[in-house]
């Protein structure tokens, strides 16, 4: 099937059909892994008050038109987070979802601005045991697809051998060169002028408004990400605190968060956290990030005030997200998003 080829012509189907019955193969199998181990599946609703309040995350608005003439903004949901944390407030353990989620601003070969996120919490659990989840579902996934490796591009990756664990700031050390944590002060807030001259001896290209976490960006996709998972995954751990407005901090370094990322094949395949419970660090967080927007974009958006007081309840969790359609993506080692996708949006 070509990108401009409409994919309900019945030719195009047929090439797709396969990866599509591959796709069902691995979402009823994940269903099956998460129910054996004691999880609930819950269903979200798609409209929340707050999208997300992360700098460049980028939701979808509409307005909630009230019998009586009022109305009131809402937004299709980046992910099914704030409602899995109420949830759990509630009472709940383990929480798995998986559904459609929006994002605004993505599109391309590996995006789409609407796709299937797979999300789980676990209660009482450390976010490592969401590293041995991550390597058992990618596993999983390449056996109901009969695929011995993954694939994306020329980059290949065994699903089958354990991943790797590196450090962020030791992988921006190796592939480029700068000493990230010099950029960071022991409170964990940072110096944007630090690290902009780092990039500068580095030869590394800065626009004039960019700020940390804009460099940041720069430095891991540009140096770091090519590197990450080529022959097997790689877990991309303990981000900066900065980088991690949802996770705890590490208990050995204030300055570093309980967040990591996993690759294969340079993809980015899932994000994970130990949760942040404080809601009074929470919400500093999320204004701070909604600062930045405003700076960035010109736009910010709502706190969810009852997701920040369901927090105060909230018992110590671990939880993660992941992108469905790109898993399936490399386990058939098709070419693009849409293709693992029923019906893609246009």
């Amino acid at each position: 099937m070509k990108a401009d080829e409409p994919w309900w012509r019945p030719e195009a189907h047929e090439a797709r059909r396969p990866l599509l019955l591959a796709r069902n193969r691995i979402r009823r199998a994940f269903r099956g892994w998460f129910e054996a181990r004691d999880f609930l599946e819950a269903d979200p609703p798609g409209l929340q008050v707050s999208p997300g309040n992360e700098a460049h995350l980028h939701g979808f608005a509409t307005t909630l038109e009230r019998p009586d003439g009022s109305s009131v903004p809402r937004y299709l949901h980046t992910s099914p987070e704030f409602a899995l944390k109420k949830l759990l407030s509630a009472g709940e353990r383990r929480l798995f979802s998986l559904g459609h989620v929006w994002r605004n601003r993505e599109g391309g070969p590996l995006h789409s601005a609407e796709f299937t996120m797979l999300e789980w919490y676990r209660t009482g659990e450390d976010y490592e045991t969401l590293m041995q989840d991550c390597a058992a579902l990618v596993a999983l996934a390449a056996r109901e697809a009969g695929a011995d490796v993954l694939r994306w591009r020329a980059a290949e990756c065994d699903p089958f051998a354990p991943p790797e664990r590196v450090d962020l700031a030791g992988a921006v050390q190796r592939h480029a060169g700068i000493d990230l944590m010099a950029t960071i002060r022991p409170d964990g807030s940072t110096d944007a002028g630090a690290l902009r001259r780092a990039m500068g001896q580095a030869g590394l290209g800065v626009a004039a408004d960019d700020g940390w976490s804009d460099m940041l960006s720069r430095i891991l996709v540009a140096k770091v990400e090519p590197h990450l998972g080529h022959g097997r995954m790689t877990i991309l751990d303990r981000y900066p605190v900065a980088e991690a407005a949802l996770a705890r901090p590490a208990p050995d370094d204030p300055r570093l968060a309980e967040r990591f990322e996993l690759y294969a094949c340079g993809v980015e395949l899932a994000n994970g956290f130990g949760e942040l419970t404080d809601p009074v660090v929470q919400r500093a967080r999320f204004e701070a990030e909604m600062e930045e927007k405003a700076r960035i974009y010109g736009d910010r958006y709502p706190l969810d005030e009852a997701f920040l007081s369901a927090l105060a309840t909230m018992p110590e969790a671990s939880g993660i997200a992941m992108g469905f359609d790109r898993l399936v993506l490399l386990a058939t080692g098709a070419p693009r998003l849409d293709m693992v996708q029923w019906a893609p949006g246009d």
